[in-house]
């Protein structure tokens, strides 16, 4: 066969979508100060209402899924929807209650306040 017929032959088909969701870990710096700690996750191409965050029992769970517009049929496909995925164990000393989260080129910025009780504190000496 002909290399030009072969190349006619590629067109004509249609890829058929077979797989589900593929799932990636995203990659996350953790940084901690008096204060805080701060999770900067990468996540490219997902928009905040696709981001999920939860901190349940010790456990902090982030997801997010990135969705793509295709425009025509393909044949061949690298680059898909994806679901970033991570959980991480936290202290219990984190205030749930103030956490909160920012979404920025790309990039989940994650507060995680600790407790009161849970922050270094300076003990004055008498004499």
């Amino acid at each position: 066969m002909s290399e030009t017929k072969d190349i006619v032959r590629t067109e004509e088909k249609h890829v058929e979508k077979t797989r589900e969701l593929r799932s990636a870990v995203p990659v996350v710096d953790i940084y901690e100060n008096d204060d805080e700690f701060l999770l900067c996750v990468d996540m490219p191409g997902v928009l905040k209402e696709d981001i999920s965050v939860n901190i349940d029992n010790g456990t902090l769970f982030l997801s997010g899924v990135r969705h793509l517009e295709r425009k025509g049929v393909y044949n061949w496909e690298e680059f898909s929807d994806l679901e970033y995925v991570r959980r991480f164990s936290v202290p219990q000393a984190i205030d749930t209650d103030k956490v909160r989260a920012e979404l920025k080129d790309g990039v989940l910025n994650l507060h995680l306040p600790k407790s009161e009780a849970a922050r270094p504190k300076m003990i004055k000496i008498k004499a």
